[in-house]
This record gives C-alpha cells, structure tokens and sequence, in this order.
C-alpha cells in the first residue's frame, strides 16, 4: 500500500511554486464544512500514471491549517457526541445511497489520479460503500452490558463512548475503500475525523467530503487534510487527536504508530504483507488458474492482498506453465480504456522498483518465465505500465520473495507436501492473508487451523471480509491491537465506560473504612 513517507527529495520533484495563473486546478482543503484554498507555497503535482500528465495539485497544507481542522473537530465534537445514534445512522444511510450515485464520478476520479481500471475502480467504490452500509446498523455494535443484584440493590453497568477527534491516513492505492473504512465508523460511533488521503490520488476523497456534507454530516465533523511527512507528524503530535487509522507500508506504518502511541494516541496500523496460495493436486485445475492470475495481476499487483506467491504442492508444479499462457492473455492498457486487464502503476519510481526486484529475484537464481518489463503501450507511451511477470524456483532468500513487490509479479516455488507449504509461510513475517486451492475438506481444514495468518481463503484467492466481520491481518502486517471495520472497528474508536449504582430504598448505612466487599456475607 503506502510505500514510505514522501521522501523529501520525492516531495521537493513533484513540488511547485508556480503562480496561480499557470498551475492546474488546485485540490482545496475541506475544514469546518467548508472548501477552502490553502495559503500554502508548496504544492505537490497528482499525476495521471498513464499519461504522467499533471491532473491537478495537492497542497502541503500549513501548520494553521491543520490546527483549524482540528479545532473544528474538537469544538463539533461537543454537539455531534450527543447526537443519538439512531440520527448517526440516518446520515450514513443517506450518505451510502449518494456514494451508489455518484459511483461512477468517483471511479472515474480514481482510474485518472491511481491509474486502476475503470472496472477495477467500481470495485474500490463497492467495497468502501459495504463499510457504510453496515455503519448504518453500528448500533448492534455499540450496545453495552449490565449485571444487576450483585448485592442488596446493587447493579453494574457498561457502555460504549465515542474516543473524540480521530483521524485517518490514507494509502494511494484505493482511494476510495480506505477512507470508507474509516471515517464513517469513526464519525457513526459519535467520534469527529480528521483525513489525510494520499497526496498521489486525493480526487476521491473530495468527492466523499462532498457527499457526506450533502448527506447530513455537521460541519466540523469531517475534515480533510492535505500533505505529505508535514501532515503526518501533525496527526501524530496534535493533541486534540485521540486516535490514528493508517493502511500503507511498513516504513511509514511503523513510524506513525510509533510516533503515535509515544503521544498517548490509539494507532492501528495495516501494514506490508506477502500473500501466499497454496495448490494442492486435487483443486480444480481451471478455477485455481484464473483466480491465482487474477489475484496476482490484477490492480497491476498494488493491492496489500495481492496473490504475491504460489506455492505448487507436488505435481502441480506443472500448471506453472498454465498460469504463463493464461497472463499472455492479459492487456496492458490505459485505465480507461476497454478490455484492460492491468493498468499502471502509481509512479515512475514504483515502476523502477518492480523492475528493480524483478532484476534482482534474476540474478538470485530465479526463473523468468514471463517478463512484463519494457511493455509498449502506444497510445500512452509516458505511462508507469509493466506487464504481468513471473518468477519461478525462488527461494526464501531471493529478493523477490523477501520484499513486498507491489506489482504485476508473481513468485513461484515448489514443495513436496503441504506440511512443507504451511512450514514455509509460517516462517514468513507478514500474516494478512493466504489461500489453499483444494477439494480435500480435511486439508483446507489443516490449513485453516495450522497457518498462522489472520485471514485465510479456501479456494479463495483474495480473502478480505465483509463489513460485518473484520480485517483481521496478523503479525508484521499490523501494528495495534484493534482491526478496522466491523465488532473490532467500533472497539477501536469507542472506549467502554463502567458504571455502579446503588439505589437502597428507605435504609440508611454507615461509614465503612474498610474495602468494599460486595455480596459477602
């Protein structure tokens, strides 16, 4: 997802100072209900990653910008906490059927500044609308508990309350379903939201704050924020903020939590992961290859549960060759164009990386049996494109193996068992999903029980829940304690508070100095 924090060289390329005059259309900030121009002098280019056209501008929003977005949050946060909830899921009620309408204006919003094709985009949508969908009956979540009669007219009661200002950092590669994971559950449990989309691709979430404003949302309990590292050690540090969503990569991801939590901040954070599929010799041949090429070139591989590896459990390690015909197939073309199976990737320089990697897993031994590197696309020539590639015979130490690829790339390896397939991915770090394509119902459920990954697929290849569970990676794949979405989402962004209450009709008592015992005789 999120590959790092902007670099300072990467910010300072793609920054500008150009007068008003001849800059393009510049990405306002969205404050206290209100779309306002930043006053900053730094803007960061958005690109078209298949044209690498400047599409607009991103400001590096000031520090009293930022600071007014949070005083609007925290001064909406007196009013909206006393909202009933039922008013709470009302607004996401309405706010789920505008985001159905405007689907294709935020699509077409993703496909030009993230480069995923139009398809692919109506997907992003889809899934972020499932998050409001269900924020809209959040109240099955937030219900307390009680235990009465624990002594003579004594009763202890819990329930659930909103945390204050929250606030979301965004990857680039779905523009979309991220900030739907995370503002509605956080402003339908009673919180207000800062969000920082990523300043690659932030169309969509202005998109979002409009919509949520028409559907009923305060002003002052949705802000949005613009920027790179400036922006994030702002959410870090503020502390009007109680608690930090992030989904990206390692780098950026262990810094925010770290830098958060040192604050007193809540932090969940998804980070990198290094998906695997397991295929056993009795999975249906055809189904297991359409879905493993799906899974592995579909989004160009820029998706934190992209099929990254396979492993070939016996004799199926002839179907390799399968999956090569079946990715030839593939076209690589413009996001907009019909019939395109793999779009661009974000950035020049994340296409120099896969092709970096791919290079590297050659030189380590690996097989190149398919080579995506240098494809042509004519009609757009200056596009971030690499096609579906594939390595196979790589080892664990091989640097295609070891690192998160974030392309259209997929490694290969072979084992005699599936004991040695369930060994090989429990010794690897990330723990965000995994597949087993078999019919064998004992050996899917060996797999299930034995692996220790926190979302398991059988005979599916990309296993993310629905909203009414929650994203559940593990390990190097998430700092925190608490997942988005769904029961854990709501824990996330509330904190239970515990109440005892005495109500003795007609008796009078003494003081006691001792601890209280209750209910001892």
């Amino acid at each position: 997802m999120l590959r790092t924090l902007a670099s300072q060289s990467a910010v300072a390329r793609r920054a500008s100072t150009r007068a008003f005059s001849s800059a393009p259309e510049r990405v306002p900030l969205f404050i206290n209900g209100e779309f306002v121009q930043s006053k900053t002098t730094q803007w960061i280019d958005v690109r078209n990653p298949a044209t690498n056209e400047v599409v607009c501008q991103v400001p590096e929003a000031t520090q009293a910008e930022m600071q007014a977005a949070a005083d609007a949050a925290k001064e909406a946060f007196k009013t909206w906490k006393e909202v009933p909830i039922q008013h709470r899921q009302r607004v996401m009620l309405k706010l789920q059927a505008l985001v159905r309408e405007h689907t294709e204006e935020l699509a077409h919003s993703i496909t030009k500044e993230q480069g995923k094709t139009l398809a692919d985009a109506r997907g992003d949508v889809f899934r972020g609308l499932e998050i409001v969908e269900a924020s809209c009956g959040i109240g099955n979540h937030m219900m307390g508990e009680t235990l009465g009669g624990l002594a003579n007219s004594l009763d202890t009661y819990s329930y659930k309350q909103p945390l204050g200002v929250c606030a979301g950092i965004c990857p680039f590669n779905f523009p979309a379903m991220i900030p739907l994971w995370m503002f509605p559950v956080g402003i339908t449990t009673g919180n207000t939201y800062i969000l920082k989309p990523s300043e690659k691709d932030p169309g969509a979430a202005m998109i979002l704050a409009k919509l949520a404003k028409e559907a009923g949302v305060p002003d002052g309990v949705l802000n949005i924020i613009h920027g790179a590292k400036d922006s994030v050690n702002f959410i870090c540090d503020a502390p009007e903020i109680r608690a930090i969503s992030f989904v990206g990569g390692n780098n950026a991801g262990e810094y925010i939590h770290a830098r958060g939590t040192a604050k007193g901040k809540r932090v969940q954070a998804n980070l990198g992961a290094k998906n695997h599929a397991v295929i056993l010799p009795d999975a249906d041949k055809e189904q297991t290859i359409n879905a493993l090429a799906g899974a592995a070139f579909g989004a160009a591989g820029q998706r934190c549960m992209a099929l990254s590896v396979v492993i070939f459990v016996g004799e199926t390690k002839e179907w390799v060759h399968d999956i090569v015909e079946k990715a030839k197939t593939f076209t690589v073309n413009g996001g907009l164009e019909p019939n395109t199976d793999v779009g661009p990737l974000i950035t020049p320089e994340s296409k120099k990386r896969v092709e970096d990697l791919i290079q590297a897993g050659v030189d380590a031994g690996a097989d190149l049996l398919l080579d995506g590197r240098g494809v042509k696309v004519p009609k757009y020539p200056n596009g971030n494109f690499v096609g579906p590639t594939l390595l196979n015979n790589v080892d664990v130490k091989n640097p295609s193996y070891v690192e998160e690829l974030f392309g259209p790339v997929l490694v290969c390896s072979s084992v005699d068992t599936l004991d040695d397939a369930i060994e090989l991915i429990n010794a690897n770090p990330y723990g965000n999903g995994t597949s087993i394509f078999t019919q064998s119902g004992p050996a899917a459920r060996k797999f299930q029980h034995e692996i220790d990954v926190g979302q398991v697929g059988i005979n599916v290849p990309i296993p993310v829940p629905l909203p009414f569970f929650s994203f559940t990676g593990s390990r190097a794949s998430i700092r925190g304690d608490l997942h988005f979405y769904g029961k854990q989402g709501v824990q996330f962004y509330t904190q239970t508070k515990t109440v005892t209450a005495q109500w003795e009709f007609g008796k009078k008592t003494q003081y006691g100095t001792v601890m209280p015992t209750l209910g001892k005789k």
